[in-house]
């Protein structure tokens, strides 16, 4: 009783400090947004002059991230609404709304008179009712120098059949807030956490609020039991047969001195759990423990639900934080989540039909979980292999690019290279997204859509506009319905002084690295071709002329990269150059 009655304290000390913050963080915050407000006011100024929809086929939409991807409830179609860009100066918010057309692979853009105000890491569910409804809520607006924020905690409803935009004004809702979840559960819309943030204070909320679609009210659930401590970007997904919803994983920071903060990636996983008729549900929070292979821990991922009600879980970052830098390890793999078994398993590639022999050939003794799940979980246990890939963008900027490929691969790639072909096309290398966090994903027809996202080289940001989808019965090949074009990409550096860079430079001491905008890419190619490189043995692979001409390449990268990059980084350009040489050869 007396472990009991202290426990319930210091719950009740959590919330009172939760509610101390929250209040600090607002007053801070609110000379912010009414700064802000303003910029959001000229916006609607703009959107209200136009007075009729106004529909036009169109390009793929603009690089960007933190927009919503839903599917159509009704129709073939997905529906792309708001995000953000940011080109190293200045941070573009969008409220475009684009439609793809599955089945004709096109783009439509539609102009609806009154929309919600541009905005990025909000939330939205379609619902069918009314000929298919699209909810919106939550998001954030920043300035154009990023230096300060907006959160909303408006509610919108775009009525697809007739293709206008209300604003839902209803009491008693959530705080502003972003990087909040919202599904579907019944006829309710339910809202889970997410952050509110000004440039000197924050807090991540752990609250869940119901939005009834049948009275169009708010409440604020009261679960009982211990539920997910605050975070942000989770996974919620409802649970099957409306009985609630489940939590995974996601993001807090706290600030453990006055100017350091300290992030937290979250692995846990819980069910919110209803019981009892409509209008008079009790809910509960119980913490799962799913068997498996559980995801490694990240955030920034994204989510769809596909066929019997599967979590998809794909890519993200993990971020290593040192004393004063803070660098990522994106991902590109997918995990399912099976809800009726409570079970995760990673969604590997299962690629032609002779890689799926040798699979079988290969196997030792019996093997738990047969079918296609069976075959999918099989490789896992030898874990995912990381492969680098080099793009040269438009201003002679290296991205290097991590991307996880399922475990079972590189190994059957090698028996492929000594046994003959069975089929043209089985030695095929497998297509895949680059690894990427914040990008947006749906699930419609059975297939995974991917759009868009980011990821990072250095202080660099790389915005995604490239469109990828998945046979998720199949689960043999990423399909690439646009194409990433790595010239397209903006990038404005922050203003230095001219003799700041050339100090800079000199430190590095670097051979080759171009000083500025002005020096061209082909100058920087002449100067690589003047190095003579190993020259490529008869019958020799790839990977033996990397382990042989190693200490060259890994010389050659440092001189490029500079004396303060990691070995690790070093280690893994190095192996890109030496395996575009060996192709080139």
């Amino acid at each position: 009783m007396v472990k009991k009655g202290k426990k319930e304290k210091k719950v009740k000390g959590a919330e009172k400090t939760a509610a101390k913050m929250e209040k600090k963080v607002s007053k801070r915050s609110k000379r912010e947004e009414e700064d802000l407000e303003a910029l959001i006011a000229e916006f609607q100024n703009l959107d209200a002059k136009k007075t009729q929809v106004v529909e036009t086929t169109c390009p793929p939409p603009s690089p960007r991230l933190s927009a919503s991807l839903s599917a159509h409830p009704e129709k073939d179609e997905l529906i792309l609404f708001g995000g953000e860009f940011f080109n190293g100066k200045k941070t573009y918010l969008y409220n475009d709304l684009f439609f793809y057309n599955i089945k004709k692979n096109s783009w439509v853009k539609s102009e609806i008179p009154n929309p919600p105000p541009p905005r990025c890491s909000h939330q939205a569910v379609v619902v069918p009712q009314g000929g298919g409804q699209l909810w919106v809520f939550g998001g954030e607006f920043a300035s154009p120098n990023g230096e300060q924020f907006y959160h909303y905690k408006d509610l919108w409803v775009l009525h697809l059949a007739t293709h206008t935009w209300e604003n839902i004004k209803a009491p008693g809702g959530p705080p502003g807030r972003s990087g909040h979840r919202m599904v579907l559960s019944k006829k309710q819309l339910l809202v889970f956490g997410g952050f509110h943030e000004s440039t000197r204070d924050f807090i991540y909320y752990n609250d869940i609020y119901s939005f009834s679609l049948d009275t169009f009210s708010w409440s604020r659930l009261t679960p009982s039991g211990s539920g997910p401590s605050p975070r942000s970007a989770c996974m919620m997904k409802p649970a099957p047969d409306g009985i609630g919803v489940i939590i995974y994983g996601g993001y807090s920071k706290v600030r453990v001195k006055k100017d350091v903060e300290k992030g937290t990636i979250h692995s846990d996983m819980f069910l919110l759990k209803r019981e009892g008729k409509d209008g008079q549900e009790k809910w509960s929070w119980s913490r799962l423990n799913p068997s498996g292979n559980k995801p490694p821990p990240r955030s920034g991922f994204s989510l769809a639900v596909g066929p019997a009600g599967r979590a998809l879980l794909f890519g993200g970052v993990c971020d290593e934080e040192e004393e004063e830098t803070l660098e990522g390890d994106f991902y590109n793999d997918l995990y399912l989540y099976d809800m009726v078994k409570n079970r995760w398993f990673p969604g590997l590639l299962r690629g032609h039909k002779s890689e799926k022999k040798k699979r079988r050939r290969g196997k030792k003794g019996g093997a738990e979980g047969q079918g296609a799940e069976g075959e999918e979980e099989e490789g896992a246990p030898q874990g995912p292999t990381e492969v680098i890939k080099e793009i040269v963008a438009e201003d002679g900027t290296v991205m290097t690019i991590k991307e996880v490929i399922p475990g079972a691969q590189a190994e059957e790639e090698e028996e492929e290279e000594e046994e003959e072909e069975e089929e043209d096309d089985a030695s095929a290398p497998l297509v895949e997204p680059c690894a990427r966090s914040s990008a947006m994903a749906t699930a419609r027809q059975g297939k995974l859509f991917l759009y868009g996202g980011m990821f990072e080289v250095g202080d660099r940001q790389f915005t995604l506009n490239d469109f990828y989808s998945l046979d998720l019965n199949k689960m043999d090949r990423w399909e690439v319905l646009v194409e990433m074009d790595p010239k397209t990409q903006e990038w404005l550096e922050e203003s230095e002084s001219e003799e700041d860079e050339e100090e800079e430079e000199e430190a590095k001491g670097a051979e080759g690295v171009e000083e500025g905008e002005e020096e061209s890419e082909e100058e920087s190619e002449d100067e690589e071709d003047e190095v003579e490189h190993p020259a490529v043995q008869e019958g020799e692979t790839v990977t033996d002329y990397q382990s042989r001409t190693e200490q060259h390449w890994i010389g050659l990268a440092r001189a490029n990269m500079g004396p303060d990059a990691k070995e690790k980084k070093v280690a893994k350009v190095a192996l890109v150059m030496a395996k575009v040489f060996f192709e080139d050869q």
